[in-house]
């Protein structure tokens, strides 16, 4: 009880937690609105609005700022972490997303040509990165995650 406890008490773990939480959920939401269909593994999977990872980060980043200040090794730790997703998120998780795409594409090409049919789980994952605007939702939301955890933590 006393680890779960501890893990409870940890600010930075629960702000990140609760930013990934709610930018899963955001994008669930999103995504079932516009494509008027519900897909639970929006809830856990990567890609899309807005970025979960910048949520999660940022949200570190933030309470870490906010606890230990500005020039603690903490926040130092959790800014660059928070970087290189962001920036990996931007780039070479996008770019896979794309070159995914095209294989999809040249996928069902060949198999109109042919007799075989590829199943959904056959077919490569297109949401895997993040345009600039996702990667940039996901940190705003993270930082007022962090901020409103915070608060409501006294």
């Amino acid at each position: 009880m006393d680890f779960l406890l501890s893990l409870w008490n940890n600010t930075v773990l629960v702000c990140a937690a609760a930013g990934w939480a709610l930018a899963q959920i955001i994008k669930t939401v999103l995504y079932a609105c516009i494509s008027k269909s519900f897909r639970a593994e929006r809830l856990v999977g990567a890609g899309g609005m807005p970025s979960s990872h910048s949520a999660t980060v940022c949200a570190m980043a933030t309470a870490a700022a906010i606890s230990y200040g500005l020039g603690s090794f903490e926040f130092a730790i959790c800014a660059i972490v928070a970087f290189i997703a962001m920036y990996d998120a931007m780039g070479v998780r996008r770019e896979t997303g794309n070159q995914a795409q095209v294989l999809n594409k040249m996928l069902e090409s060949f198999q109109r040509m042919s007799d075989e049919n590829l199943s959904d789980e056959e077919k490569l994952k297109e949401f895997i990165g993040h345009t600039p605007l996702q990667v940039l939702a996901g940190a705003v939301l993270g930082i007022l995650v962090a901020v409103g955890v915070i608060l409501l933590r006294g």
